[in-house]
């Protein structure tokens, strides 16, 4: 066998064991890759326009998709999920044919389609769309009511879809650059959603039209509504880039708990301002708003469930009681604000880009207010919650996310990482690059790889290697020998020689070892254990 092809096999063969796990879908395939009906236009804007009936639990409405084209090309996909149906599409006032397969729609365009000009289609659809069965994991439409009766709904469609509810490109690749919602809800209830309120219109049919603007790009699940009876207050923030608007809805029921709760917005932002950069949606505000649900990193109108206390439901998700001091819901769904919606991932197999730094944040906000060793020992206690089940990293081009992994196992990578730079200042500019570098944009790993190896000055491939396409956590072995240790990695990826620093004994200074997978000597008189640096995900095992 030549080198090439040993090489090429080792490279794809881990993939295919882990694609066999799995049975992917037709369905699956059209949501998860750019297919040639996407590939050929680029979206500029979004008109959603949607009437919510919760006494029969439908929607209809449409979608105004404007947008460029980049090749010729005449057949265009819309993907809108079932139950919910198309109606019929427009260009110019005149309706086309359509072809439906599965949850995409194929509109055959009659007008051609020249490469620079600006197009659009408009989507009319109706139906029942789908109802989440466990939100925000299983998600769709939450049709729930106060405790006074009155109808509390919202949606939260991360993993399902935004074409769970409304007609759109649903492939994370591409985002609109701006974004109208209007969205009718009879005439006691109110909307929020995405962007700034622009107005209010009372109809004659006892409705209410709220019409939102987002000036800013979004990926489709960001999009969101939020419907009931709520009250709402406001204050301003005098962030990095000047004023930000911070808007809060809540229940009536529940607005003293929530005024006192809320009030940890301004500490969020101005921790992960500082360890992040400026957050990034200043023109369309902040908002956060209450629903029947745990929450959701919505863009600029972030949901929030969490029952007005401290903790992820009351609990600490570290066992450490650093978890217990700040909401989780407010930290971490706002944390993705910076990592899911400004950097976004273009493929759902590269879904750890959001969480794992999310789940950083969470100690990045500890170590802000509580101290560097208080943020550690977070990070650290949630490596109790690693499953170490497959690799974070999922398979890509059929709508396929990694493991849960990518939440405690990605937040610990990032925490080794910070070791391995060794200069929190350097790190901090890391972390404040990546959000200004690809500000708005959608990424790739090997884009985020890239850019911190090149930022840092590291090989840090072999350790995302280790970390992201491995369930295997890195092994030092070592056994006493006259005068010292000999040392090396196991368990571990080809090529990974991670320094990691040790102490020998139980304590005492640590210094830095460069271990490779062959045994190297260390001196050292009377003692006979190493010690690793628990900031360190890494394990130690004795060899006999």
């Amino acid at each position: 066998m030549n080198r090439l092809l040993l090489f090429v096999l080792l490279l794809v063969l881990p993939v295919l064991a882990q694609a066999q796990k799995y049975e992917f879908t037709h369905d699956d395939t059209l949501r998860g890759s750019i297919t040639p009906e996407r590939a050929w236009w680029d979206l500029a804007f979004y008109h959603l326009t949607v009437r919510v009936q919760p006494t029969d639990s439908t929607l209809s409405g449409s979608t105004l998709i404007r947008y460029r084209v980049l090749k010729p090309g005449q057949t265009l996909q819309v993907d809108l999920q079932r139950p919910l149906r198309v109606l019929r599409v427009e260009q110019d006032g005149k309706s086309l044919a359509v072809r439906q397969d599965g949850n995409a729609y194929f509109v055959t365009l009659t007008k051609p389609q020249k490469p620079g000009q600006t197009e659009a289609v408009t989507v009319h659809y109706a139906g029942k769309p789908r109802v989440a069965k466990r939100p925000p994991w299983d998600g769709g439409l939450v049709w729930s009511r106060d405790k006074s009766g009155n109808w509390f709904i919202a949606t939260a469609c991360q993993g399902l879809g935004a074409s769970a509810w409304w007609p759109c490109k649903d492939h994370m690749y591409d985002e609109p650059d701006s974004m109208a919602i209007s969205v009718t809800v009879p005439e006691d209830l109110m909307d929020v959603s995405n962007g700034r309120l622009r107005r209010v219109t009372t109809n004659s049919d006892h409705t209410r039209t709220f019409d939102w603007y987002v000036v800013n790009p979004i990926n489709n699940y960001g999009v969101n509504l939020n419907i009931g009876r709520y009250d709402h207050w406001s204050e301003e923030y005098n962030g990095e880039k000047g004023p930000l608007s911070l808007n809060y809805y809540a229940l009536s029921d529940h607005v003293d708990s929530a005024r006192t709760q809320f009030k940890q917005v301004p500490k969020m932002l101005k921790a992960f301002e500082y360890w992040f950069g400026p957050y990034p949606f200043y023109e369309d505000g902040y908002k956060l708003v209450e629903t029947p649900y745990l929450g959701m990193e919505h863009q600029s109108s972030v949901t929030y469930g969490n029952h007005f206390q401290n903790g992820y439901l009351g609990r600490d998700l570290s066992h450490t009681g650093w978890g217990l001091l700040w909401d989780f819901i407010i930290v971490h769904e706002s944390g993705h604000e910076w990592f899911a919606n400004n950097i976004t991932y273009k493929d759902v197999a590269d879904m750890w880009i959001h969480e794992s730094f999310t789940n950083y944040s969470e100690n990045l906000f500890t170590e802000y207010y509580y101290g560097k060793e208080a943020g550690a020992q977070y990070v650290i206690g949630c490596r109790a919650n690693i499953r170490n089940d497959q690799p974070i990293i999922g398979i890509y081009n059929v709508n396929h996310s990694g493991s849960s992994d990518m939440y405690y196992k990605g937040g610990n990578m990032l925490h080794t990482i910070r070791q391995l730079v060794g200069n929190d200042s350097t790190w901090r500019q890391v972390l404040r690059g990546l959000n200004k570098t690809f500000y708005h944009q959608t990424v790739t790993t090997n884009q985020i790889e890239q850019y911190m190896s090149q930022q840092t000055g590291l090989a840090l491939k072999p350790v995302f290697d280790q970390y992201l396409r491995s369930t295997k956590i890195p092994v030092l072995e070592y056994r006493p020998v006259a005068n010292g240790f000999q040392y090396r990695w196991t368990n571990c990826v080809a090529g990974f020689a991670m320094p990691v620093r040790v102490c020998t004994g139980e304590s005492g200074p640590y210094y830095e070892l460069k271990p490779t997978a062959q045994w190297k000597t260390l001196a050292a008189k009377n003692e006979t254990t190493l010690t690793i640096d628990a900031n360190y995900y890494v394990l130690s095992k004795r060899a006999e």
